[in-house]
């Protein structure tokens, strides 16, 4: 091992801590917003980790840059999941449909009866 590489990891490695020491520092309802903002930044590290595989000249490098790539694509790929179903919660439900009984699906209009209490009228009058 090199002593070039040997430093790389050592600092690769320190960073790892001290992100890990910053982020458990975070309160959980500020840990989705603040995923969701750093996609940019994961970005960023997924063209870094390109840039090793670039310059990498034998196969730890090459191994290394791989397993960087696929860990900040996971995390880019994750952010932006994560964001989209954070920004679904803000978005306003469409008004229910004429007939239908909001959050009771089981009591929805059924061939133009209103509710399930008018579809067992009519069935009562219907056998009768």
């Amino acid at each position: 091992m090199s002593t070039a590489l040997l430093t790389d990891l050592t600092i690769f490695i320190l960073a790892l801590l001290v992100g890990i020491e910053v982020i458990g520092k975070v309160p959980a309802t500020l840990h989705t917003p603040l995923m969701s903002a750093t996609n940019a930044i994961h970005g960023i590290v997924l063209v870094g980790a390109l840039l090793i595989g670039v310059t990498a000249h034998n196969a730890v490098g090459y191994v290394i840059a791989f397993i960087a790539s696929v860990f900040a694509a996971a995390n880019v790929v994750g952010g932006y999941v994560v964001t989209g179903r954070m920004l679904k919660m803000f978005r306003r439900k469409p008004p229910p449909a004429p007939g239908q009984v909001e959050g009771q699906p089981e009591l929805a209009a059924a061939n133009g009866h209103k509710g399930l209490k008018g579809l067992v009228n009519k069935m009562s009058r219907t056998e009768s």
